[in-house]
């Protein structure tokens, strides 16, 4: 049985906490995207979202604590703490998932 949209999200934010994005990548489709709203930024592609993510600079290693998620149907709504020891962020990210991987993801 596949796993629920839900399940992938928070499969996603688990694996994000190892710091090895090739691996997060298998959770993402091949033409993946993931929006910026706010810097109008757009990654597009799964090798792309791990490049973007293995030369980010941080002052440590990244750390995602999940303080909540909704799914209806494929779309997942989390909020989610980020920080790398200097950074101490909030991102709500919107993800959509099919197929048992993750298209797209709007991040503010």
């Amino acid at each position: 049985m596949p796993k629920a949209p839900k399940e992938i999200v928070k499969q996603f934010w688990q694996t994000m906490n190892t710091n090895d994005f090739e691996v997060v990548g298998l959770l993402l489709a091949d033409d993946y995207t993931l929006e910026w709203p706010q810097s109008r930024e757009i990654v597009r592609g799964r090798d792309n979202f791990i490049r973007v993510n293995q030369n980010y600079p941080a002052s440590g290693t990244w750390r995602f604590t999940v303080y909540s998620s909704v799914a209806e149907g494929a779309e997942v709504v989390s909020d989610v703490g980020v920080a790398d020891g200097v950074v101490n962020a909030r991102a709500i990210t919107f993800a959509t998932v099919e197929g048992g991987l993750s298209v797209k993801q709007v991040e503010f």
